[in-house]
């Protein structure tokens, strides 16, 4: 394992190289709204990590992942299994917000997944959990799980081993939570999915 002080170099890096991103096709949508690009949050020795799709309007503008409606949603399901937030890393595939809250495009995935693999790399999580379908198929397709790809209504709460440039890695898919916002039945879902999570963690 890293030891925590070159853990948070490598991490401080990855956010420079995030904030210098002038090439991205979001860059100036960031500028001109004051927005940051959200990098992540939380603990760089986590055995769990959260993979969101992008930030939404309210973490743009406060730097935090999952800090609106969908995050408390997110804290609820932490604290219905006893985790704490401060003892998991959250982040997301596309670090900067897209106009409208609008699917991230597969260019942006291309140009950000990168930060994503650095940021896994610097952490040697035991678990990858993806919040909604993009962030799915990215990870499922990294870690060379591509054959096991299906609907995520079929898939989620299922843990799939795989193995990461640390070890063993067990890849687990998740509703975004932003969907139990309008979809009862998926917060239910998420509710049991956790309950499969914890018995991993």
């Amino acid at each position: 394992m890293k030891k925590a002080n070159l853990k948070s170099e490598e991490m401080k890096a990855v956010r420079d190289d995030i904030l210098a991103l002038t090439n991205s096709p979001l860059y100036d949508f960031r500028v001109e709204n004051g927005y940051f690009p959200v990098v992540g949050e939380g603990n760089l020795d986590a055995h769990i990590v959260f993979v969101g799709e992008a930030p939404g309007k309210n973490e743009a503008e406060k730097d935090r992942p999952f800090c609106g409606a969908s995050g408390r949603i997110l804290d609820e399901l932490l604290a219905s299994i006893g985790m704490d937030r401060a003892k998991v890393y959250i982040t997301n595939l596309v670090k900067d917000r897209p106009p409208e809250n609008r699917d991230p495009s597969r260019d942006e995935i291309a140009l950000y997944a990168p930060f994503l693999d650095r940021q896994i790399a610097i952490i040697e999580p035991r678990i990858i959990a993806t919040l909604g379908r993009h962030p799915m198929k990215y990870i499922f397709e990294r870690f060379g799980l591509s054959s096991k790809l299906k609907p995520i209504s079929q898939i989620h709460g299922k843990g799939f081993k795989a193995t990461g440039p640390h070890g063993e890695v067990t890849i687990i898919a998740l509703y975004h939570p932003a969907a139990a916002l309008y979809n009862g039945s998926i917060k239910k879902d998420l509710v049991k999915d956790f309950k499969i999570l914890k018995k991993y963690v």
